[in-house]
């Protein structure tokens, strides 16, 4: 994997040479010499976003279904310590 560092100004310059970087690795976009955007191909964008994807996000997706979850209840009993 490249990554490659390209200034906001060289970006507008040469839209094709950030995309044809993309297909290697990550391209930094940079503001006033800080980094301030990546630039990432799709099949690598898509990558990472399906590691994020949390049971609670699934869960709160639109078409998921209602479910209903019951856990047992729990009775938690104490007993003095023996110090023996």
């Amino acid at each position: 994997m490249t990554i490659t560092t390209l200034s906001s100004r060289e970006l507008n310059r040469d839209v094709t040479r950030a995309k044809k970087a993309a297909q290697h690795g990550p391209v930094i976009i940079t503001d006033r010499g800080k980094p301030a955007h990546v630039l990432l191909s799709f099949e690598d964008y898509q990558r990472l976003t399906r590691q994020r994807r949390t049971i609670a996000d699934a869960l709160a997706m639109p078409e998921a279904a209602p479910i209903e979850f019951e856990p047992p209840r729990v009775t938690i009993v104490s007993r003095p310590a023996e110090l023996a």
